[in-house]
């Protein structure tokens, strides 16, 4: 995995950082409102990325508070560090979130925006974790709803199965964007590291962007679409015949403001009593 994030998905995410943002600018609303990230807190932001959640973190906490950006891309740290320049508040950290030794029941916050499902051992990273939870401190996590209820995910996919053929049978709860869309599997995994007061809520939102093309060739590069292609050894001209159909069934989502998909997420929140 760690190969994966820095050598292929890392650059292509930083190469991707204005869509990648834009798309996902109502997920990242809904999660700092539920985060609710305060004056003078300390903060872990698990799979920081490109800093994106990062940031408005630091501005929640002010200057009395820290905020930890953790990931495991080098390239994608590079990118927070030039976007969180001159931020005395912040520390950006290359770490395997699941095995680093974080300082012990240090942070009030602990957070990610889609950086925790893919660990490879879930109940041990969690439970290292936890750890670096204070008592009382709280959990608050967005993940993806099911590939179902993600048409910015399921369009492209379905449009590669009709042209390439279904995928080889997988575990769905292997390591991967979707990994905790069962919110009962997902709610256990925390309760088995040691969470407490756990509520996982469906929010629904839009992914955003001015050009269905764009939106519709990112869609192609991750996730359970890009793993299908490299599974079927889709060729140049396949996967822009996907994409270009995909483009296609993207702009009927098109509005006044721009392309909105409908898509939906998990919230999770919970807290370390002891």
């Amino acid at each position: 995995m760690g190969r994966y994030w820095n050598e292929v998905a890392g650059p292509r995410w930083v190469a991707r950082q204005a869509v990648q943002e834009a798309r996902n600018a109502e997920m990242l609303a809904l999660l700092l409102a539920a985060a609710k990230a305060a004056p003078g807190e300390r903060v872990l932001d698990i799979g920081c990325g490109t800093g994106v959640t990062t940031l408005p973190l630091a501005e929640a906490v002010g200057p009395d508070g820290h905020v930890t950006g953790v990931d495991i891309s080098q390239p994608m740290l590079d990118a927070a560090r030039a976007r969180l320049a001159g931020r005395a508040n912040v520390t950006l950290l290359l770490a395997d979130a699941q095995v680093h030794p974080f300082e012990p029941a240090s942070a009030d916050l602990l957070t990610s925006r889609l950086g925790v499902m893919f660990f490879a051992d879930p109940v041990a990273a969690f439970t290292n974790l936890h750890a670096a939870v204070k008592p009382g401190g709280r959990l608050c996590m967005a993940v993806w709803a099911p590939l179902a209820e993600n048409l910015q995910w399921k369009i492209p996919y379905d449009i590669a199965v009709r042209r390439l053929g279904p995928p080889r049978p997988s575990d769905p709860r292997a390591p991967g964007p979707f990994a905790y869309s069962d919110r009962d599997y997902f709610a256990a995994i925390l309760e088995r590291a040691g969470f407490a007061d756990i509520a996982i809520e469906k929010r629904g939102f839009h992914i955003a962007g001015s050009d269905a093309a764009a939106l519709a060739e990112h869609a192609t590069g991750f996730g359970q679409v890009q793993r299908l292609l490299e599974e079927k050894g889709a060729d140049a001209a396949a996967i822009r015949d996907i994409a270009a159909e995909t483009a296609v069934a993207f702009a009927a989502y098109a509005t006044a403001d721009g392309i909105r998909i409908p898509a939906n997420c998990f919230i999770a929140a919970a807290r370390r009593r002891h």
